[in-house]
C-alpha cells in the first residue's frame, strides 16, 4: 500500500521475505500490503482465517504474494508457526512483524486479582515476541542479517493502560534491546515501533466511552486531545516506518523504540 509522498520507490523489500503476525487487521493488515506493495513476500499469520484470507485477495489483486498462515500467537507453537513456514515453502525469512497484542483474560484489578489475566497478557504481548523471534533468529544468523520489529505502544514508557499490559510494553523495550545486542554481530537489527491512539477495529470508542462515562465523540476527542497533532492515526501511517526498519535505508537503526504517535502525551 504505497502512500502518497513516499519516499520510498515500490521497490524497498524486493525479493524479501517478511513474516506479520497479527497480519489480518489493524496495524499488521496495513504493514502486510505494504510490505507486499514494496516487493516482499509476505508470510501474515492470524487466528481470523476469513480476515487472512481477504487480505490475501487484496494483495494478489494487485501482483502481490501473502502466504497465510492461520495460527495462535498466544501459544509457542502458534507463534512461532509462521516463521516455520517461511523458512519450509520460501527458505529465509529477512524480517519479522511482532503485532499481535492486547489485554486477555480477568483479574487485572491490582485490588482484586482473582483471575489470570496478567499472565495471559504478558505471554501474549511480551512473550509471544520471544518465541517468534528466536525462531527466526537462527536463520537470520545463517544468512548473515534480518530485521525484527515489534509493536509496541505508548503504553512501553508510560502507565497509561492495564499493569499487565503496561509491563509486557515495557519489558519488549527491554527484551528489544538485549536482542538488538546479541544481533548486532551477526548483522541483525531489532526494534519497536510504538504507537498511540490508532484507528483499528480494536479502538472500540462506544466500549471505552461506558467505562469513562461519556459519549462515543466525547470519548475520541479526550483520546485526540491527548496528542500534540489532536488527531487519531491510521494504520498505514505506521507502515513507512515499518518500511525502513526492515530496507538496507535503516541499516544503522537497531536497539531502538520508535514512536509514531503523533505526539502522544508529549
Amino acid at each position: 500500500m504505497t502512500e502518497q509522498g513516499s519516499a520510498f520507490s515500490g521497490e524497498a523489500l524486493a525479493g524479501l521475505v517478511a513474516v506479520v503476525s497479527g497480519g489480518s487487521r489493524g496495524i499488521g493488515r496495513a504493514i502486510v500490503e505494504r510490505y507486499a506493495a514494496e516487493g516482499a513476500t509476505v508470510v501474515a499469520s492470524a487466528r481470523n482465517r476469513s480476515g487472512l484470507d481477504e487480505v490475501v485477495g487484496v494483495v494478489g489483486s494487485r501482483g502481490g504474494r501473502v502466504v497465510a498462515v492461520e495460527a495462535d500467537a498466544s501459544q509457542p507453537e502458534g507463534a512461532r508457526r509462521p516463521v516455520e513456514v517461511a523458512l519450509a515453502e520460501l527458505g529465509r525469512v529477512d524480517v519479522l512483524v511482532n503485532n499481535v497484542g492486547g489485554t486477555v483474560g480477568g483479574g487485572h484489578d491490582p485490588f482484586a486479582a482473582d483471575g489470570d489475566g496478567f499472565e495471559r497478557t504478558l505471554a501474549f504481548n511480551l512473550t509471544s515476541v520471544w518465541w517468534a523471534s528466536t525462531a527466526a533468529l537462527p536463520a537470520m544468523r545463517e544468512q548473515g542479517g534480518g530485521s525484527i520489529i515489534s509493536i509496541g505502544s505508548g503504553a512501553a514508557i508510560r502507565a497509561s493502560a492495564g499493569a499487565a499490559y503496561v509491563a509486557a510494553k515495557h519489558g519488549m523495550v527491554g527484551l528489544t534491546k538485549s536482542l538488538a545486542a546479541a544481533g548486532a554481530p551477526h548483522g541483525v537489527r531489532v526494534n519497536m515501533i510504538s504507537p498511540g491512539w490508532t484507528a483499528t477495529s480494536l479502538v472500540d470508542w462506544d466500549a471505552i466511552a461506558a467505562r469513562s462515562g461519556r459519549t462515543p465523540e466525547e470519548a475520541r476527542a479526550a483520546a485526540e486531545a491527548e496528542s500534540a497533532q489532536r488527531r487519531v492515526l491510521a494504520p498505514e501511517e505506521l507502515t513507512g516506518m515499518a518500511v525502513l526498519l526492515a530496507s538496507a535505508e535503516g541499516r544503522g537503526i537497531t536497539g531502538q523504540d520508535l514512536h509514531v504517535d503523533g505526539g502522544y502525551r508529549l
